[in-house]
């Protein structure tokens, strides 16, 4: 596993304040402190969480559609050439609700039979709050409010780090390995494993993300490789990792440049004996034939959640992402293009995890910059605030609609005043604690991993079992 330790090497060879670095220390005494107060689970338990970033803004206005006549009415006069027909709906059969119905994009069939048989949730009206906010205290002015809203850049920060008043870069993914690392103390592979390249998501205080590419580990095969072309690289960078130097960073150095050798050749090893599962996808190419850039990611998600065991990991963090949802324009035909990827990369990975016996074992759960503004902008919407997103797994209570849907009127209750940017009515901390708590963080912990979660009054939504 890539500890703080082994990061301090790389920083400081890349001209980062190794004094900066070790600032941390008292911060890091007080995880190592709670991980001792932590309840260990049983040795075979095994759990994976995995957040699908959705890059640019969903448009959760399209995802979650009012179904009722009196609804569906209002949502057609303010969304204008956005408005989705209400005769291709997917009907959402919700248990109990509030005298509104609902349903979901036609794009997404098998979403909404995952929904309907209670493997998929929905948590409405999702966003970064420093605090709840009404709409009253929203507009007098001098509320605690997320900064940057509506930019994109900080709001991906905000929900990844999900500490959106202060200037940190630990992700809470980060926060929860670095809580649960002692479930994985037999591997030597990350518990943060990023198939969509860095995030902010999984950067914590000691582990730190590692990446891998659709097709497993990425690059360093000229270093590992014997073969004629390579060798002679080969056996140069073997013989510098292998002498002894006086100088701590180039020390640390060649530590850093040995553990990664070692573990790549590992993942490869192990990746050899696990099947591609592509038959699992094969609803998911693209019009070229090839697996959709989700069904890639979540192929290799799945071959690394069967290889678990033989590498010694009873806790993994997935991030995974697609963009293209910052639909200004051609909003329609694009989204709806969005949503089929999203449909049946969802669908074909649950399937996936539940041939593999393991989909109790398994959540992925949504998350955007933001959502869109209720009214369009012609034949597309603006940028937002709270959103609706989707929670998946064996584990999850499906069927439901976690949260209040916002009251969809411009300029109503719900509205910023920003032609239907809905004020969330469930923070980003409640919505992470509530899968932090399924992944094993006891509620005495909860804020080494959610800072911010006692200014809220639900850490736990009751979407996870």
């Amino acid at each position: 596993m890539t500890t703080r330790r082994q990061f301090i090497g790389q920083a400081t060879c890349a001209g980062f304040s190794l004094a900066g670095m070790l600032s941390t220390m008292g911060t890091l005494r007080l995880f190592n402190a709670s991980l001792s107060a932590q309840t260990l689970p049983a040795d075979g338990d095994f759990k994976a969480l995995i957040c699908l970033f959705l890059y640019g803004g969903n448009d959760g206005n399209n995802v979650i559609i009012p179904s009722d006549a009196a609804g569906y009415a209002a949502y057609a006069a303010a969304r204008g050439v956005v408005a989705l027909p209400s005769s291709n709906l997917h009907a959402m059969n919700l248990p109990v609700g509030d005298g509104r119905s609902f349903g979901l994009h036609p794009s997404l069939n098998r979403v909404s039979a995952l929904f309907n048989a209670g493997k998929i949730a929905a948590v409405s009206n999702v966003g970064t709050l420093v605090a709840p906010l009404t709409k009253a205290q929203y507009l007098k002015g001098g509320a605690a409010v997320p900064p940057y809203l509506f930019s994109h850049s900080d709001q991906q920060v905000q929900w990844q780090t999900s500490v959106p008043d202060s200037p940190t870069k630990i992700g809470w993914g980060g926060r929860l390995a670095d809580m649960s690392q002692a479930l994985n103390s037999g591997s030597q592979i990350s518990m943060n494993i990023s198939i969509a390249g860095t995030n902010y998501f999984q950067v914590g205080n000691e582990v730190f993300q590692y990446p891998v590419n659709q097709n497993g580990s990425i690059g360093l095969s000229q270093y590992t490789s014997t073969s004629s072309p390579t060798k002679q690289q080969y056996s140069a960078v073997r013989d510098v990792v292998g002498h002894s130097y006086g100088h701590v960073f180039e020390q640390e150095y060649v530590n850093v440049m040995g553990r990664a050798i070692g573990n790549d050749t590992l993942l490869k090893s192990v990746l050899a004996t696990i099947p591609s599962y592509s038959e699992k996808f094969t609803a998911s190419t693209g019009t070229n034939g090839q697996l959709t850039q989700l069904a890639s990611q979540l192929r290799m998600i799945l071959r690394m959640v069967a290889a678990q065991k033989a590498l010694g990991m009873r806790r993994q963090i997935y991030f995974a992402a697609i963009g293209g949802f910052d639909t200004h324009s051609n909003q329609l035909i694009d989204h709806a293009k969005l949503m089929t990827m999203l449909d049946n990369g969802l669908a074909d990975f649950h399937q996936g995890t539940v041939d593999l016996g393991v989909a109790n074992n398994v959540t992925t759960f949504t998350a955007s910059d933001f959502s869109r503004t209720f009214g369009g902008n012609g034949e597309g919407t603006d940028h937002a605030w709270g959103n609706h997103h989707f929670v998946m797994g064996g584990a999850v209570r499906g069927g439901q609609i976690y949260g209040t849907m916002p009251v969809l009127q411009v300029n109503g209750p719900s509205d910023t005043g920003n032609r239907g940017a809905w004020i969330p009515g469930i923070s980003t901390d409640e919505y992470s604690a509530t899968l932090a708590k399924w992944f094993g963080i006891s509620p005495a912990n909860m804020s080494m991993v959610l800072p911010n979660i006692g200014r809220f009054a639900r850490p736990d939504l009751g979407f996870m079992t």
